[in-house]
Formats: C-alpha cells, sequence, structure tokens
C-alpha cells in the first residue's frame, strides 16, 4: 500500500519548510535510509531520508517550494500502483508523518493517561543516531520543571547535547539513569502534576503507542531538541542557562551566549538580555575552546609496583560508532595504498612569507587541504561515494578533517573547501577542531565530507595508512616534514620532505586515477604559489 510522506517538522521553531534539492525523481527505487530530498528550515538546510522502501510514485512538493509541515511531500508505494485516491484525500489514513531528526513521542491512550502527564522519550539529535547516553541529569525526580530548562545532557554518537524540556511540570519518573543507554524513542523522563501516580504508564508503556485522537497530549519535546552548544562562564557550571527564545535571537545576531549577562532567575539569560547586549572586544568563546584544548587529563588511578591491575571503561556512544563504521568500510570497501614523498623546501618559504604578514597564520595542514580541494577539482572521480547502483561523482568539494578528541576521533566538515583562502581554511579548522574537542560541535558541522584528511605529523610520524572515512572514496594520511639528505640537480643537498599516503576504495578509484590526483597534489604543494592563482 502506498505510503504519503508530510513536509516533517526539522526543528522546534519549524513552521514551514522549503525542498532545496530533491535527490531522487519519480520512477526511482527508495530504499530505507537513502536521502530523498534536502530541506531548508529556519535554521538550516538538512538532509532527508526515507523511512520506507518502494518506488517514488508522486512528488507534491516541488524543488524551490515551500509548504507548511504536514504537506504532502511525496507518496512512496509499488510500481504502478493507483494513487489518485491518496491525492483526492480519500487516504487519509495512510498518511505518515515523517520525522527524522525530531524525538519520536510515545503516549498510552487518553483513558490511561492523566491529565496534563506528558511522556518524553529518548530524543534522536543527530541524523545517524540509534542510542542515546544519559551522560548526567541535571534535574532529580520531584523537580519543577519549567519550559526551557535543561533536564539532561546526552551523549549521540557525535557529540554530547544539552536536552531542553518544552513543557512546564514535575518531573515525576526517570527511565534511563546516568550513564544508561536506551535506543531512541524509549521512554526517557515522565512530566505532570506533583503526586500523579504513573505506575500504570510506565508498566503499560510501548514505543510508538500514539494515538492519532490524543494529540493535544503529545509532547512538544518531540520538536528536534536544539543543542546547546556554547560555553559559559566559570560561575554557571560550564552551562548556559537561556530561553529557547534568547537562544534563537542570539544564532541569528551570530552572538555567543557567554558573554552575556542573565537578568532572570539564576542568571538564566532572557529575550532582552541578548537583545540589549553589545559584544565586547575579547571573545570569551575562543578562550573557552583553549581551556578545553589545554584541560588537565584525569588523574590515573595508584597501581602498587608488582601488582596486576586492569580497568574496564565503559565504551561510549562515539567510541562504538566509530568501532562499528570503521569496521563496515574496512571490510566491505577494496582498500589500496599510493604513496608519495614531497620536497617541501617551497612550502616551507611560503609559509615563512605568508606568515610573515600582519594578523596572518598558515600551517602546513591547512596548506595540505588547500591543495587536496584544488586536486579533487581537476580529478572529480576521486571526490565520489559507491551505491549499488551507480557511482556518483561530488563536482562540490566538502573535506573532513579528522580531529582526536578524547574519546575518538571526530571529522568536522569543510564545506565548500575549493572555495576557501588558504587564512579561511585555517580560521575554520581551529575553530571546528575546537568545537570538536570541547565537544560543542553540531551534528550538522561533520556531515557532507566528500574526501578525508588525516594529519599526525604533528606527532612525528613519518607515514601511516588510514581507513577510508565512507562514503568517502578515499582519505589522505599526512606525515611529518623530516629534515634528511636529498639529490637535487645531481648533488646531495639537505632537504625537507613529506611523506603522504592516499588510502583508495578500488570500487571507485583505479590505481592510475589515484596515482594522477597525487601528482596533482605534489605539484600544487612543492608549488604554492599556484595555489593562490
Amino acid at each position: 500500500m502506498a505510503t504519503i510522506i508530510t513536509m516533517p517538522r526539522l526543528s522546534d521553531t519549524m513552521t514551514e519548510g522549503v525542498v532545496a534539492t530533491w535527490l531522487k525523481k519519480v520512477g526511482d527505487t527508495i530504499k530505507t535510509g537513502e536521502i530523498l530530498a534536502e530541506i531548508e528550515t529556519d535554521k538550516a538546510t538538512m538532509e532527508f531520508e526515507s523511512f520506507y522502501d518502494g518506488v517514488l510514485l508522486h512528488i507534491g512538493i516541488q524543488e524551490g517550494e515551500s509548504a507548511p509541515i504536514d504537506s504532502l511531500l511525496a507518496i512512496v508505494g509499488k510500481q504502478g500502483e493507483d494513487i489518485s485516491g491518496l491525492l483526492n484525500g480519500n487516504a487519509t489514513a495512510n498518511i505518515v508523518e515523517e520525522v527524522k531528526s525530531e524525538a519520536s513521542i510515545a503516549t498510552p491512550t487518553k483513558s490511561e493517561l492523566p491529565a496534563g502527564v506528558k511522556v518524553v522519550t529518548m530524543p534522536r539529535l543527530s541524523d545517524t543516531m540509534t542510542t542515546g547516553t544519559v551522560a548526567t541529569w541535571l534535574k532529580k525526580v520531584g523537580d519543577t520543571i519549567k519550559e526551557g530548562d535543561i533536564l539532561a545532557e546526552i551523549e549521540t554518537d557525535k557529540a554530547t547535547m544539552e536536552f531542553e524540556s518544552f513543557n512546564s511540570g514535575t518531573l515525576l519518573y526517570i527511565g534511563v539513569e546516568e550513564g544508561g543507554t536506551a535506543p531512541v524513542d524509549t521512554i526517557l523522563a515522565i512530566l505532570g502534576p506533583a503526586g500523579t501516580d504513573v505506575t500504570g504508564i510506565v508498566a503499560n508503556y510501548s514505543v510508538g503507542a500514539t494515538v492519532a485522537t490524543q494529540k493535544e497530549e503529545v509532547v512538544k519535546q518531540d520538536s528536534n531538541p536544539t543543542p546547546n552548544t556554547q560555553h559559559v562562564t566559570p560561575n554557571s557550571n560550564d552551562r548556559i542557562f537561556a530561553s529557547p527564545l534568547a537562544k534563537k535571537i542570539a544564532s541569528d545576531k551570530g552572538l555567543n551566549l557567554s558573554q552575556v549577562k542573565g537578568s532572570g532567575e539564576n542568571g538564566r539569560i532572557t529575550k532582552s538580555d541578548v537583545e540589549n547586549f553589545t559584544p565586547s572586544a575579547a571573545s570569551t568563546s575562543i578562550q573557552a575552546v583553549a581551556d578545553a584544548n589545554n584541560a588537565v587529563s584525569a588523574v590515573k588511578p595508584f597501581v602498587p609496583a608488582g601488582e596486576m591491575f586492569q580497568e574496564e571503561i565503559k565504551n561510549s556512544q562515539m567510541r562504538k560508532t566509530i568501532a562499528r563504521r570503521l569496521s563496515e568500510s574496512k571490510f566491505t570497501a577494496p582498500h589500496y595504498y599510493l604513496t608519495i614523498e614531497l620536497d617541501m623546501d617551497n612550502a616551507i618559504a611560503s609559509r615563512n612569507m605568508i606568515n610573515s604578514l600582519p594578523e596572518t597564520k598558515v600551517s602546513f595542514n591547512d596548506m595540505v587541504i588547500k591543495a587536496s580541494a584544488m586536486a579533487l577539482k581537476k580529478h572529480p572521480q576521486v571526490n565520489s561515494q559507491w551505491r549499488e547502483d551507480a557511482m556518483v561523482i561530488n563536482h562540490h568539494v566538502n573535506i573532513g578533517v579528522a580531529v582526536a578528541v578524547e574519546d575518538g576521533l571526530m571529522v568536522p566538515v569543510l564545506k565548500f573547501t575549493d572555495q576557501m583562502s588558504l587564512t579561511q581554511i585555517g580560521v575554520t579548522v581551529k575553530d571546528l577542531a575546537g568545537k570538536a574537542k570541547s565537544k560543542k560541535i553540531q551534528p550538522a558541522e561533520m556531515e557532507g565530507s566528500t574526501f578525508t584528511i588525516s594529519n599526525l605529523g604533528m606527532f612525528g610520524i613519518q607515514s601511516f595508512t588510514s581507513i577510508i572515512n565512507q562514503p568517502n572514496s578515499a582519505i589522505l594520511s599526512v606525515g611529518a616534514i623530516i629534515e634528511k639528505p636529498v639529490v637535487k640537480n645531481g648533488q646531495i643537498v639537505v632537504g625537507n620532505t613529506m611523506t603522504v599516503t592516499l588510502a583508495c576504495d578500488h570500487r571507485t578509484v583505479d590505481g592510475a586515477t589515484g596515482a594522477k590526483f597525487l601528482q596533482t597534489f605534489k605539484a600544487f604543494m612543492e608549488n604554492p604559489v599556484t595555489m593562490l592563482a
């Protein structure tokens, strides 16, 4: 039976959406998890994936058009199926409200749900999140909750995010204790009038038990919870307490909430605080990132000499996800490796000249990123991805930069890298790396890479190989710059060299294609002036 997919609510303030791009066309076969379209909300442009298998039979909103949430977006069903009834509005029972980024709601029937009680479920805080771990509860059972209060910090496969309440009431029940992990849509908490007995709700709760007639009881928490991704002053426990409206206004103005002094209860930042704030010259956010980067590691346990000692560290959601994805990549993509040595003398001289300019700072890593982006434009097949039915060539360049963090590895993405200057690359990488290390990076800032770079040169590693960051087709491993004897013009002289290794997916990148890419990359790196043309 054909299924109607409606315009989803992809943010807590979204009332309508614009279809930026359709990635499928009528007649295409759709599989669960495939991206149907890119939808522009009031906050960002997000990829919208299908949760159904079938054939795309109808598109209700064309590219560039806007429509309110719940409007007919598409119809998926069997090839040749008659959908005239659906188009005429005679089969509303088949309508499925697709909500990719919002947390699901599960409520008992109206007769079972006491008045004023709200069931809050484990939210989906990223497009790939299937389970979440409660890192910290900021409220306890019996506490009075106001709309906008932070309930808990939830660890996803990408970051740790603060989870706001969109409802008021008393916290009656906690379904996932600190450190506990639960699938998306399972019961996280229950809010309601003080003293309400919720044992029956907990006992009879089932995921997805929504009731159409119960819409007035649906938790407002279903909207994609707005993660608070900024630092605050030390006297606020390293968290920002601000109303959702204040956060929205600050985001629109590009303000750092950590610099705003709250006038509300317990220092809470209100709308008027943001509107009346004048930014100071000093950037508190930069200092906060620096503090995170320089944080002292945890104290190690004391182990008496001669005694055997083992420590068990629970795997974080990030570590589990890294393990799963790397295993999938290593055992599904046929890797092969190409290594080349670069003469870095000109690059060193060029960098010294660039950095002699006022307020300019460029690293060798920035030069590697820029050279890679320009080489990818000349060899787009390396900038591709494999699908069972086709090879996708990306003509835009989004480079992911691997960043080591406490729990593993994160890959922030520089969008349209080929259009960025060296200084823009440097500033952006520093900002994203700081956010990644302080666990304040947005999921959208780690999505959409077409190529990845991993640099261990700062650790003195001369050469290494990396596992491809799927769905990319290649990853570049960058080693340290080494001073050693080299032959130039028939003479042995002291030179500076750097070794890089390109790991390729043989399904999309043949050996000759990868080799030509490295030749172009080498030409840019050994003659940096060509990157400025």
